[in-house]
């Protein structure tokens, strides 16, 4: 079996939202965000959607992992240093996705970013904002390589990575990596926690 991890282009959109809004389907977050069971994978894929298009691609922080028919299975948002804030402009853009996929909540989104934005490290790293599969492939190695290949960067570059884990499952997994739990962030007032991972660069 082959796996290929390349830079996604703007034609890949619609599939990279369609593979994380599924692969988001479960996580804790989404579910306590998005109360809607039917209809979350589609809302969560309009978030992507407009991230994607309005943020990640165009600093070139989204990778795609492809199975041996050339279909995306896994999908990796980045962001360079010195970019995990998203710019006024390019939120006022992704405004419209945010009510599709919220709607009601968004007031509580709102302050769940703003307190993810004042715990964010200072320090130049590579910010890994999301990475996902499809459940069919899990296990079988895409997200290793789509991890690796952003990875294998920051080491090449001396920089840190970082992310935030909303599924403590995952949280041994990024482990493996090389990351580490710095804390235990409550963005949610109560809600599901997040935890916090830096990882030094080897």
């Amino acid at each position: 079996m082959g796996i290929t991890v390349r830079p996604a282009q703007m034609s890949d959109i619609p599939e990279v939202a369609r593979v994380l809004g599924i692969a988001f389907t479960d996580d804790p977050l989404f579910e306590w965000l998005i109360r809607d069971d039917a209809g979350r994978a589609r809302r969560i894929a309009v978030l992507f959607a407009a991230q994607a298009r309005h943020h990640f691609m165009p600093l070139g922080g989204v990778e795609v992992a492809c199975n041996d028919a050339n279909s995306i299975v896994g999908v990796a948002l980045w962001a360079p240093p010195g970019h995990w804030h998203v710019a006024d402009a390019d939120t006022l853009r992704q405004l419209p996705a945010l009510v599709r996929s919220f709607r009601h909540r968004l007031p509580v989104v709102a302050r769940m970013a703003d307190t993810m934005m004042a715990a964010h490290p200072r320090e130049p790293h590579w910010y890994l904002a999301a990475i996902g599969t499809l459940p069919g492939v899990r296990g079988q190695g895409y997200g290793r390589e789509l991890l690796n290949s952003r990875l294998d960067r920051c080491d090449a570059e001396g920089l840190p990575a970082y992310l935030e884990s909303s599924k403590p499952s995952n949280v041994p997994y990024y482990e493996r990596f090389g990351f580490e739990v710095t804390t235990t962030l409550d963005a949610t007032e109560g809600g599901p926690p997040l935890w916090p991972m830096w990882r030094n660069p080897r």
